[in-house]
């Protein structure tokens, strides 16, 4: 799998870097909110569950500075891994084959079409090849309001890793998906949120509305910081 990635993206990169998205920007925005619970893009987009999609395009893989990328995305980019619409074309259709291991659990966009409104929308926030104002940032999704004093609740990781063991049997440490999501590296205030929202029935998931429910706000903070800092 790392030689084919590798040997992708070495004709990727001798190939034309800087291909237009030709897609419809307007429909990508619409198709973008399947990504924006985890990625931002715009004016003041930062990283969150995933990296900020700012000036994605022509520039090196795993390269947004402070995010802590998966082990699969590092080696993808010490292999040479380099964002043009080829390769983020390619990405979006089947994450995890371009990319093996990758801690990201979206399945892709199948519909060539679809994947090229989205890159269209994507393109309006990279420089090159001409440098488009950058507009407001997508919303970051939030289904679910906490109070203000449960977010600010400083949990200890230590116990948190404790607690882990339930959380474990599904969600891989490693940060591989494989159909579940990954609960590695997220900020805490998305994991409480989350998590609230199940406790809520905000989110309907049985399972998971069964787990939050047992879980005191403190041990759900401190469940949020054993995972975003969990090596």
């Amino acid at each position: 799998m790392f030689a084919r990635l590798l040997a992708l993206a070495l004709v990727v990169v001798c190939g034309p870097a800087n291909a237009d998205a030709g897609g419809d920007a307007a429909r990508g925005e619409t198709l973008f909110q399947e990504c924006k619970s985890c990625h931002q893009v715009g004016q003041g987009a930062v990283n969150r569950i995933g990296p900020h999609l700012n000036n994605i395009f022509d520039r090196s893989a795993g390269a947004s500075e402070g995010f802590r990328y998966s082990r699969g995305f590092e080696r993808a980019a010490s292999g040479g891994l380099f964002w043009t619409y080829e390769t983020l074309n390619n990405f979006i259709e089947n994450p995890r084959a371009l990319v093996s291991n990758t801690r990201m659990s979206f399945r892709g966009f199948s519909d060539p079409q679809d994947r090229d409104d989205v890159l269209a929308y994507l393109r309006q926030f990279s420089a090159s090849p001409s440098n488009i104002p950058e507009s407001a940032p997508t919303a970051a999704a939030v289904d679910h309001a906490v109070a203000p004093e449960i977010l600010a609740i400083v949990g200890d990781p230590a116990y948190g890793e404790y607690l882990s063991g339930e959380c474990t049997s599904c969600h891989q440490i490693s940060g591989v998906g494989a159909g579940i999501p990954s609960i590695t590296h997220w900020p805490t205030d998305d994991f409480v949120t989350a998590m609230h929202a199940y406790k809520v029935g905000v989110r309907a998931h049985p399972v998971m509305q069964m787990m939050a429910g047992r879980l005191s706000d403190e041990e759900i903070a401190a469940l949020a910081a054993y995972f975003e800092t969990i090596n």
